[in-house]
């Protein structure tokens, strides 16, 4: 148990209370909300009588009583404290927050502790549904918990050298490293932000930034590009019949097989839970056909050490960037061609143009 006086005093030596927001904390909250899914996320400090919260999305206040706090819970726990079901917990079944507006049912936060063992607050992420998080999720709310409380001894450090540097000049070196570590936390947060951590392929938002970038410069030049998008055949029966854990090493086992067949120039991009997108520069659509079905024939040719003997199938929506189109109409047009290739029977790949649309 901490003591907790020595914990409100470390709270407020690192003088963060009552801070406007700023980006880099922001940054956290954001993250952390697409990664779990979650309609709410925040950076909560637990001061005396009161949590305030350095960063919030979803909750539209800065500061709640500490007597309906479910994070003031969360600092008598090492890791993470995770609530399924609020409505289910005797602890806070009747919080005013869960019996009433705005309806909380879960709850998961990690920890954001010093040095010295003292909790000072929690990065949460809440939802109106009772729900769990997957393993990945877990591990990137530690993670960024770990650099939340990072950045907070950074801003600490900086401010104390800041100060000393008016006395003695030769303490610019040490905060020169502080900056370097802090250079070297913001590439850890560069690659949460554009990695499937399942997967470790490209994760959705690069994709749509790169599908992007590819129309535009069609646009400038004429230089076509294709689009294929990849659906593993009847993968909820894979999850209902092995369970998740054994689709999440499908899945994993599938990126190794397809990152090696891509050209360097090439996106494969995990974009959602079995579906994949693989983005294809300076590629006409004869030769698109080629690749989805060098894929198709890679899946279905020989099976996944996970499942034994049952075989796994893949189908692909094929089109070409044609004139006049939007990033949402290109991927319209692939997703059409993966759902004509499903109905067809799966195990096919199928390619689609404006022309063909409506057929």
């Amino acid at each position: 148990m901490f003591d907790e006086q020595a914990r409100l005093a470390a709270l407020h030596d690192y003088q963060i209370l009552d801070t406007p927001p700023e980006p880099e904390f922001d940054d956290f909250t954001r993250l952390i909300a697409n990664i779990c899914e979650a309609p709410i996320a925040a950076i909560n400090l637990v001061d005396q009588d009161r949590q305030w919260f350095k960063s919030e999305i979803g909750l539209g206040v800065r500061e709640t009583p500490l007597d309906i706090s479910i994070c003031k819970h969360a600092l008598l726990q090492k890791g993470l404290f995770v609530v399924p079901d609020t409505t289910r917990d005797p602890q806070f079944v009747n919080n005013p927050l869960v019996a009433g507006d705005p309806y909380l049912r879960f709850y998961a936060g990690a920890l954001l502790e010093t040095e010295d063992g003292l909790p000072l607050g929690t990065l949460c992420v809440l939802d109106y549904k009772p729900r769990t998080l997957t393993p990945e999720q877990e591990d990137a709310l530690l993670i960024l918990a770990r650099q939340v409380i990072a950045k907070l001894e950074l801003h600490r450090t900086t401010r104390s050298l800041r100060e000393a540097l008016e006395r003695n000049e030769k303490l610019r070196e040490e905060l020169q490293g502080r900056q370097r570590e802090l250079l070297s936390l913001n590439e850890d947060l560069t690659r949460l932000a554009t990695t499937d951590p399942l997967t470790g392929l490209s994760n959705r938002r690069v994709f749509e930034g790169s599908i992007a970038q590819e129309l535009s410069r069609f646009q400038r030049t004429g230089v076509a590009f294709s689009l294929i998008l990849l659906d593993l055949d009847d993968f909820k029966l894979i999850n209902d019949r092995f369970g998740h854990d054994t689709g999440d090493q499908v899945l994993r086992e599938l990126a190794d097989r397809l990152r090696p067949t891509v050209r360097e120039v090439d996106l494969l991009a995990r974009i959602g839970g079995e579906e994949f997108a693989l983005l294809l520069p300076d590629t006409e659509s004869e030769a698109a056909v080629e690749v989805a079905e060098r894929l198709r024939l890679l899946v279905a040719g020989r099976g996944f050490a996970p499942l034994g003997s049952k075989p796994v199938t893949l189908s692909a929506g094929v089109t070409t960037v044609c004139a006049d189109d939007t990033e949402a109409s290109v991927f319209g047009r692939a997703d059409e061609a993966l759902y004509r290739a499903k109905d067809l029977g799966r195990n096919k790949v199928l390619a689609v143009q404006p022309t063909d649309i409506g057929e």
